[in-house]
């Protein structure tokens, strides 16, 4: 086998290419790292979450998390409360400040998810798109049977 060749090891570089250059525009202006990118971005689609939950919103693990919040509580982004429901969970929110800069940054990602993707055709996009979802079905439908 060639890695090289290999389609997981392509799609890891691919997604690693794909974030280091969407990562380049909160990184360098607004001192983000990709793991509080995403936490920002899950915490600004839906409000407030317990912070279980942001491990598979966010396609992080759990230690990423955990550390990527206390950089951000730190930062002013985020507060953490009791949940109402279970006392040893935290409930996660975004600050104002956090809200302020998350408007600001999603117009520069959307720019540059606009312009990596504009190296396909419309058709070529959407082939890509129903592709992805046929992979990532099949993918999980092999990990539910084990």
């Amino acid at each position: 086998m060639k890695l090289q060749a290999f389609f997981p090891y392509q799609l890891a570089q691919l997604a690693e290419a794909v974030s280091r250059s969407v990562a380049s525009v909160y990184a360098d202006r607004f001192g983000l790292s990709r793991d509080e990118w995403r936490i920002l971005a899950a915490l600004a689609e839906q409000g407030q979450m317990q912070a279980s939950d942001l491990v598979p919103h966010t396609s992080l693990d759990k230690m990423q998390v955990s550390r990527a919040l206390g950089r951000m509580k730190t930062a002013g982004l985020i507060l953490r409360e009791p949940s109402p429901e279970d006392a040893r969970a935290r409930i996660v929110k975004p600050t104002a400040q956090a809200r302020r800069l998350y408007r600001k940054i999603v117009p520069m990602v959307e720019e540059r998810e606009a312009y990596l993707l504009q190296a396909l055709s419309a058709s070529e996009r959407e082939l890509l798109l129903r592709a992805m979802q046929t992979i990532r079905t099949r993918a999980m439908e092999q990990d539910a049977a084990q």
